[in-house]
């Protein structure tokens, strides 16, 4: 039983992971004015986040539609796929798990569609594990049942560098970005089981200093990764102040954020991708 793995480009996969695991990543699209960007194909992340502060219009983006899901899907009956998963970032941030829901309900060939309830490298964690248990064979039951379960205990922590993208995204309104910029407020969020839960830190020690705490409540972990928006550095700091809850033997991934999310919070972003035990 040959089992394809099919994602979308906001779930943050490595390029030598996508490879290695056979992963077919369906690309969003990047909107600025009236031209519009394929996600990592047509528009690279560094790219994108060199142009965010000069742009002629803030990016917007968009979900690829039923179609191209129904024809990655298709393309895998012809490849010679017995079986497809298709796993999504979270249906509350993004249509593209109810495009890929109708497609599969097209498709001649069997598809299995997952909420993440998570983005960026929170889904994609998920993503590379039904990989890796494509190709040795598992089922998709257990690998369903193992996604899942890893979703569950999964937490994105971000710390943002300023609530500017927030604004021009229309996440908070003009006031409020105004006063937060006096105040020196950073914006500190929070995602697990699709909900994003935001927090306004005065000063970045003290936002460092929430996440901390946040990750010690969680009590001990299997995994941590990390993600950033043109923050590599300041993301590898977060990693090390956090080294204290981290498992000693722990293999890091060490992501670029999609444009997808990268719209919406701008760069110099940093965070930490938690794993429960």
């Amino acid at each position: 039983m040959r089992i394809k793995v099919i994602t979308d480009s906001t779930c943050d996969i490595p390029e030598d992971l996508i490879q290695q695991l056979d992963i077919t990543v369906i690309p969003s699209y990047i909107n600025i004015g009236n031209h519009s960007f394929l996600d990592g194909i047509e528009m690279t992340r560094s790219q994108f986040y060199e142009g965010l502060n000069s742009f002629p219009q803030h990016p917007k983006t968009a979900a690829p539609g039923p179609e191209t899901f129904f024809q990655a899907y298709q393309d895998a009956q012809a490849q010679g796929y017995d079986q497809v998963i298709s796993i999504h970032v979270s249906g509350n941030l993004s249509s593209i798990f109810q495009s890929s829901l109708n497609a599969a309900s097209q498709s001649s060939i069997p598809v299995t569609v997952i909420d993440t309830q998570q983005l960026s490298l929170g889904a994609g964690l998920q993503v590379i594990t039904a990989g890796k248990m494509a190709m040795v064979g598992e089922s998709i039951q257990e690998i369903k049942r193992k996604v899942i379960d890893l979703g569950n205990r999964t937490y994105v922590y971000a710390l943002l560098d300023t609530l500017k993208f927030l604004h021009l995204s229309g996440r908070i309104n003009f006031a409020l970005r105004g006063i937060g910029s006096i105040l020196r407020i950073k914006p500190l969020m929070t995602f697990h089981l699709g909900i994003p839960i935001y927090e306004k830190v005065r000063t970045r020690a003290k936002a460092v200093e929430r996440i901390i705490n946040h990750i010690r409540n969680l009590g001990p972990l299997e995994h941590v990764s990390v993600v950033h928006t043109q923050a590599l550095e300041g993301a590898k700091w977060l990693y090390q102040k956090a080294s204290a809850f981290i498992p000693e033997y722990n293999q890091p991934i060490y992501q670029t954020v999609t444009p997808a999310v990268g719209a919406h919070v701008g760069p110099n972003g940093i965070g930490l991708v938690c794993v429960t035990s």
